[in-house]
């Protein structure tokens, strides 16, 4: 049952792999570096260390906008290069 339940999904990320390798591993280790930056803000709230933070997270905004691009999807790429921009000013106003 739950095996059926998945089976669609699991399917689907096989086939995204075997059809772009190297764009699924991009996508996968932004995936990481998007978590792992929101778990550090959150166990170092009230003071996080942004300066530490932020090009780690410019650059897996980065990644997910060059495979948006490769996806052909305006929306994520409109979307990832908007935060590249003002997250790599707020970096620059930081320093």
């Amino acid at each position: 049952m739950i095996n059926d339940l998945f089976r669609p999904t699991l399917e689907w990320i096989r086939d995204d792999f075997n059809s772009h390798p190297f764009r699924f591993m991009v996508e996968v280790i932004a995936w990481a570096i998007s978590i792992g930056c929101s778990i550090v803000m959150a166990l170092t709230v009230p003071n996080p260390p942004l300066l530490f933070l932020y090009p780690i997270w410019i650059l897996g905004c980065a990644m997910y906008a060059w495979a948006a691009h490769t996806r052909k999807s305006f929306g994520m790429l409109a979307n990832y290069l908007l935060l590249v921009t003002i997250d790599t000013i707020g970096l620059i106003r930081m320093l």
